[in-house]
């Protein structure tokens, strides 16, 4: 776990030591806090093989934000 500073533009520099640059990541508020969740370079081609579906991808897209969000916000409720 680290702390990060948010500047006046909001942007925040992540920590070397977590690993993650020059990379796209999936980014889920859920009350007063969000959930970073790095995105591999092509995750199109990381999925291929591994997880047959027929749906599109702007479906999956929806379905795994709305589950993500569901699951930080149950999880934020029972930090209380």
């Amino acid at each position: 776990m680290s702390v990060v500073k948010i500047d006046e533009r909001g942007r925040m520099t992540i920590p070397k030591k977590i690993g993650i640059k020059k990379s796209r990541a999936i980014v889920i508020p859920a009350g007063s806090f969000f959930i970073t969740i790095p995105l591999p370079k092509n995750p199109q081609k990381e999925a291929e093989g591994w997880l047959p579906t027929t749906k599109e991808r702007k479906e999956l897209k929806f379905e795994a934000e709305k589950l993500a969000k569901e699951d930080a916000v149950s999880r934020a409720k029972r930090r209380q």
